[in-house]
């Protein structure tokens, strides 16, 4: 498939009234899991148009190109809206996290596992073992609250239990900062895993930030505060990837493609005939958005898209969700990483003046009164054991305990 071979409707037809774009929502009891992980990616990748459109309208001083740019993101707002209105009324906030952490883990263990370039695959595998720590630490609060049900939603796609503790990873925010990826000297794929991944984690710290402190209970508002700053970690390590020299029109057009291309992936991918008629929509809709961002990118720069997309416009492996269950054990043999500027070491091979120790001494505080860890704390003391959701044995010994809470493994040296 390539979209750029396709003719592409008139830019006004996605203009339409309050019936056609708020859809009826799925039914949270019988959706399944992997249709509740793509309306959140495709919520998330939707934000990420309307932000990068809104930064090139605030830094251009011509009113005619900021007219065709209101014109594209009035259609971005309107496709997030009709995604958005999937989700049912009485889904609850915990609920949604749930999908949130469980599209964290199954989306980059899928990325990862198609990602050619060694040191974004690391990336990918760094950040994962803290996603999936933090679906196992809202799952028993979860739990612990009796607020739903862990194991309807995940399916049969996803274990929970624990990864890189949550409190092993606070690092300094010069250890988040990497490399930049050259973007003529990558593959497409590389670049869309980059741009995909991105924009899903930015929607996820934005959605943690801007309902933690609604959250009911002081124990779920600390959860969400303290996993929220995590995010943003990773929205730093992700953001770095992106190739800084590419000017705003080339971004554009980037951002264009990769919606067009997720939109196919999600047509392709779904199960659910009606859900799988918007995006066929949406994708068609995408198409015009992106010849509109090639014109553009020709006009306004004299550049065509193949020198953006040298590898041509055909889309590469189309992204699918999958189960990675023995994919996600085999990187959790890596769980004692931690960031070292703009790499990866074993915590035991880092030195004692390392600022990473004096900063998560310093976040933490005492390990014991954080949210994160009292959580599973209260769910043992309450059920005797965690919440978890594993095949089989947990594949680090460490960690392995169902009636202890291991705080040290990544945080301290030896353990």
């Amino acid at each position: 498939m390539n979209p750029f071979e396709l003719k592409p409707q008139k830019a006004d037809k996605v203009f339409t009234n309050w019936n056609k774009v708020l859809v009826k929502p799925y039914n949270k009891n019988e959706v399944d899991p992997y249709t509740r992980l793509r309306v959140i990616l495709m919520s998330g990748t939707e934000f990420e148009s309307v932000r990068l459109s809104n930064e090139i309208t605030r830094h251009c001083a011509n009113n005619d190109i900021r007219r065709r740019l209101a014109v594209m993101r009035r259609g971005e707002q309107i496709q997030q809206k009709r995604v958005a209105s999937l989700k049912p009324a009485n889904e609850t906030i915990l609920e949604h996290t749930i999908g949130y952490e469980q599209l964290a883990v199954d989306l980059t263990a899928n990325l990862a596992i198609t990602e050619k370039n060694s040191y974004v695959k690391k990336q990918l595998d760094f950040a994962l073992l803290e996603d999936f720590d933090h679906l196992y630490r809202y799952s028993d609060l979860m739990e612990l609250e009796k607020g739903g049900d862990p194991q309807r939603l995940v399916g049969e796609y996803t274990e929970i239990m624990p990864g890189r503790p949550t409190v092993s990873e606070y690092r300094h925010p010069h250890d988040d900062v990497n490399f930049y990826i050259n973007g003529y000297l990558n593959g497409l794929k590389t670049k869309l895993n980059v741009n995909i991944i991105t924009a899903a984690e930015q929607q996820t710290m934005n959605f943690y930030m801007n309902v933690a402190n609604l959250y009911a209970s002081p124990l779920g508002r600390k959860l969400y505060n303290e996993i929220a700053m995590i995010e943003e970690q990773h929205v730093t390590g992700y953001g770095c990837l992106k190739d800084p020299c590419m000017t705003p029109w080339e971004c554009l057009l980037m951002n264009e493609y990769t919606e067009s291309y997720l939109y196919y992936s999600c047509y392709e991918d779904e199960k659910d005939a009606r859900i799988k008629k918007i995006w066929e929509q949406h994708f068609e809709e995408e198409v015009a958005h992106l010849h509109e961002a090639a014109d553009l990118l020709k006009t306004h720069e004299g550049k065509v898209w193949q020198q953006v997309l040298p590898e041509g416009g055909d889309f590469p492996e189309l992204l699918k969700f999958r189960p990675q269950k023995d994919y996600i054990r085999d990187v959790l043999k890596s769980v004692r990483l931690t960031g070292v500027e703009e790499g990866w070491e074993e915590l035991d091979k880092v030195p004692d003046s390392f600022r990473y120790f004096s900063y998560n001494a310093k976040t933490n505080g005492s390990p014991i009164a954080v949210g994160t860890h009292a959580v599973i704390e209260k769910m043992i003391a309450q059920y005797r054991q965690d919440f978890r959701i594993q095949n089989r044995e947990h594949p680090i010994k460490a960690l392995s305990d169902r009636k202890k809470d291991n705080v040290d493994v990544a945080r301290v040296k030896g353990k």
